[in-house]
């Protein structure tokens, strides 16, 4: 099957595997599925890097990321045109107003992949047409 994880789901690959629930490290580390990482995602975790609101060791250049990504078996989706288009359809949630988060599922329910996700609030987009997954821990 393929998945499209969070930023936050690749963050706890690298840091903190303990917050990884059983059923979503089963799905990241089952070979017979495909898992994507949005370059959206890429792009946010380069700013929090850069300000100084993460830290991960491992990664002191951008290409260290996709090495990263490269080694679990992951791919990188990159954010085009068809993504912006659903992007614009989505209707945010209250309380819901991160663009890299409403990007995301754009980029899932474009492809018609499955988001896997700690954010609770994007359960709430699956009437617009997401498929989604909780790392519930």
């Amino acid at each position: 099957m393929r998945y499209l994880i969070d930023t936050n789901i690749l963050l706890f690959t690298v840091k903190e595997r303990d917050r990884l629930s059983k059923d979503v490290s089963e799905l990241l580390y089952d070979a017979s599925n495909t898992i994507n990482i949005s370059s959206r995602s890429i792009e946010e975790i380069i700013l929090l890097l850069r300000i100084g609101k993460i830290k991960v060791s491992q990664w002191k250049e951008t290409k260290d990321i996709f090495s990263y990504i490269d080694e679990l078996g992951f791919s990188v989706d990159y954010f085009k045109k068809e993504h912006l288009l659903t992007l614009g359809k989505i209707i945010p949630i209250s309380g819901h107003k991160d663009p890299v988060d409403h990007a995301i599922m754009a980029h899932a329910i474009t492809n018609k992949t499955t988001l896997i996700s700690s954010d609770s609030k994007m359960r709430f987009y699956q009437s617009q047409g997401l498929n989604f997954v909780w790392n519930r821990i």
